[in-house]
């Protein structure tokens, strides 16, 4: 499991948490903060903190800075790992805030070299960030994951993971990425038809982004861009589709119950399983089942 935060976090309470979710390049947790002072600690993990709502201070001292902020909704706490936090004090109460922990180097060395980066030039700034349109879209989704589990959330969250990796080191790091004037090429047809055959073969397996890549003989970072390019649709997408679809036939030609089918397609719950799917279908997968019967 990611995170520091049972650690750090000593005038918490921690509201919500990915650890059932089984997300591998991402953790994520929803803390009430008290105020108080937190104790020194190095993470492990690079830490996003994002406030959700209402206004604090937070004074804290990292890498050798001294930061006084006056935090609101869509602030951003960055700590790399590996920087020691000598203090942090939280004045006011912070009723909700997201925390998200990614692994120290959420780079492999084959999308280093897609995105053309130095890992020397790689290391993020210990900052404070007074807005970030794309952490925010990321703080969203992440939160509408944990709150609303989809059928191929690990996949979802994995991209994201991999963007937001990206986008760190674009944008709080001495490092530049190289961007292709062209975009990326999609896939050729071989190698679509091997990942398409890698979906079917383990469509209701717990299977990630990487396994994708590797059927693909790819990179992480650069098979999903090239994905999207073939199809028009991310691997999350595209794969919930396919499950959802599987429901659906399931719905209309067995008597297998809906709690079955929603625990086949990876839903921990029925209730999950209704949302996402009246969601993409219009109807519920009861009004689904009733409108085949007729």
């Amino acid at each position: 499991m990611l995170g520091h935060s049972v650690d750090k976090y000593v005038t918490g309470r921690l509201l919500d948490t990915s650890n059932d979710l089984r997300w591998s390049n991402l953790h994520a947790e929803r803390w009430s903060h008290m105020p108080g002072e937190l104790p020194s600690l190095t993470p492990r993990d690079t830490e996003i903190a994002v406030q959700l709502g209402g206004r604090t201070f937070v004074e804290r001292v990292g890498d050798g800075r001294r930061q006084k902020t006056h935090g609101h909704r869509g602030t951003i706490w960055l700590c790399p790992a590996g920087i020691e936090e000598n203090y942090i004090n939280i004045a006011d109460p912070m009723v909700d805030c997201l925390h998200m922990f990614m692994p120290a180097h959420p780079f492999e060395q084959t999308m280093l070299r897609d995105l053309d980066l130095d890992p020397a030039r790689c290391e993020l700034r210990y900052d404070v960030i007074a807005q970030d349109p794309f952490i925010e879209y990321v703080t969203c989704r992440v939160i509408d994951e944990m709150e609303h589990e989809t059928t191929a959330g690990r996949l979802l969250i994995e991209t994201l993971g991999v963007a937001l990796a990206a986008h760190l080191v674009h944008r709080y790091s001495a490092a530049t990425i190289r961007i292709p004037e062209s975009g990326d090429k999609p896939l050729d047809r071989r190698r679509l038809e091997r990942v398409e055959n890698y979906i079917t073969a383990h469509l209701f397996e717990d299977f990630a982004v990487a396994d994708l890549a590797s059927a693909a003989c790819m990179s992480v970072a650069h098979f999903t861009r090239s994905f999207r390019a073939a199809t028009g649709r991310t691997p999350y997408e595209y794969v919930s589709g396919r499950r959802l679809e599987r429901a659906k036939h399931r719905l209309m030609t067995e008597d297998t119950p809906i709690s079955e089918i929603a625990a086949a397609i990876g839903f921990s719950s029925q209730a999950n399983f209704t949302r996402a799917f009246r969601k993409a279908m219009g109807v519920t997968p009861a009004q689904m089942r009733s409108s085949a019967q007729k």
